[in-house]
C-alpha cells in the first residue's frame, strides 16, 4: 500500500500530553483505591497503576471507565508503530530540488519536497507498508535514472490508555476482571509503580 502525503513535518516523535478525566462508582471485586482527595499529590504506598489500551479517542476510554463503575484516569501515549518504506532522491540544494520537482511534474511523477528535519530538500517518491512494493518503485525509478534511495521513515500514533490504581499483587486480578466486564482484548498491558499524580475525583 502506498502512502503518498505532503511532508510538511520531520519524521520522528510525537510527544503526547497526558489527558486526565474522572470515573467513579464502585463494583463487587473492585480493588481497593487509595481514598485520598483530588488534591492529594502523592500515592499511597502498595499501589500499582495498570494501564489498559489502545482506544482511539480519550471520549471512548472515558466511556469504558465510566461503564465499570471504577476509578480510573485517562492518559494519552505514544504507540510507536512499524516504520514505512520511503522511496526519495536525496536532499539537494534549494534551487536544484525545486528544478527536479517541477521536471518530475512535467513527466506526471507525483512526489513531494520534503521541507523538514534529515531529509530536508530530498523529494520524496512514495510511503510504503510494503517492503517488497518499496522495492519495486525504487527498481522502477532506477531504471528511468533517477538517482533513488530507500529510507525508512518512522511514526508513532497517539492513543489513549485505561489507568486503575491498584494493591500490589492484584494487577493480573484487574485486568483479567477489566477484560471480562468489557469484552475487550487489551493490545497494552503494562503495570508500574505509581508515580506523585493525584488519585481520581471519586463522586459520593
Amino acid at each position: 500500500m502506498t502512502i503518498n502525503v505532503a511532508l510538511w513535518f520531520a519524521p520522528g516523535w510525537v510527544e503526547p500530553d497526558n489527558v486526565v478525566l474522572d470515573g467513579s462508582g464502585v463494583l463487587p471485586r473492585v480493588i481497593s483505591l487509595k481514598p485520598d482527595s483530588p488534591e492529594a499529590s502523592t500515592v499511597a504506598p502498595g499501589l500499582v497503576c495498570v494501564s489498559l489500551g489502545w482506544f482511539e479517542s480519550p471520549e471512548r476510554a472515558a466511556s469504558v471507565g465510566k461503564e465499570l463503575g471504577r476509578a480510573y484516569r485517562v492518559e494519552s501515549r505514544a504507540e510507536e508503530l512499524p516504520p514505512l518504506h520511503w522511496v526519495l532522491i536525496p536532499p539537494q540544494p534549494d534551487e536544484a530540488a525545486r528544478n527536479q520537482f517541477r521536471s518530475l511534474a512535467i513527466q506526471g511523477v507525483e512526489s513531494y519536497i520534503v521541507a523538514q528535519g534529515e531529509y530536508r530538500n530530498a523529494i520524496s517518491l512514495g510511503l510504503f507498508e510494503s517492503l517488497q512494493a518499496a522495492e519495486s518503485v525504487l527498481a522502477e525509478k532506477k531504471a528511468a535514472n533517477l538517482n533513488v534511495v530507500l529510507a525508512k521513515f518512522p511514526r508513532n500514533r497517539i492513543g489513549y490508555a485505561l489507568v486503575f490504581d491498584v494493591e500490589s499483587g492484584r494487577e493480573t486480578e484487574t485486568v483479567q476482571a477489566v477484560e471480562a466486564e468489557t469484552g475487550i482484548k487489551f493490545d497494552l498491558i503494562e503495570s508500574k509503580t505509581c508515580e506523585g499524580v493525584a488519585t481520581p475525583e471519586k463522586n459520593p
